[in-house]
């Protein structure tokens, strides 16, 4: 049972990302006779070809705005950076990773993040700034409105 249950893991997973192939056509699972062991290698190739699976992801620049594009309690927090604070939340000021790097590769302790409030939000929403560099510094600022899936890099 646990086998059967495994090897429709196996095949489910292949024919996703079989079908994320390179020419869009490739399907991993086209011969229903596959064996677990040939799922399984078919399915370590369609990975072994993907960016995210080889480390090597191509970056681009985030689009830029304006500080008077953002919204006004993202200038609240802009101004809370300058000044040190004191900020709104306890998470304030932690560190940023940049995991996914969508922001330019710098040494970990580099970002951090501040939260923007979202007026009636019951929690502290999805909006960001994230800075680099040392504290109090706003040079090097980005703002995520959907929670560290996007970024817009903050120009003066």
């Amino acid at each position: 049972m646990k086998r059967a249950w495994a090897f429709s893991c196996i095949l489910a997973l292949s024919a996703i990302l079989g079908g994320c192939g390179k020419d869009g056509s490739q399907n991993a699972t086209q011969d229903s006779g596959a064996s677990a062991s040939q799922a399984s290698a078919q399915l370590g190739q369609a990975a072994s070809d993907t960016p995210a699976a080889s480390g090597a992801q191509k970056w681009s620049a985030p689009a830029a705005v304006a500080k008077a594009q953002l919204p006004g309690e993202a200038a609240e927090t802009l101004r809370l950076i300058k000044a040190g604070g004191p900020f709104p939340f306890g998470e304030d000021g932690v560190l940023f990773r940049n995991s996914a790097a969508l922001l330019p590769q710098h040494p970990r302790g580099y970002y951090h993040a501040y939260t923007v409030r979202t007026p009636g939000s019951a929690d502290r929403g999805q909006r960001r700034i994230v800075c680099g560099g040392p504290r109090r510094q706003t040079g090097d600022c980005y703002y995520t409105d959907d929670y560290y899936a996007s970024f817009k890099r903050i120009a003066d």
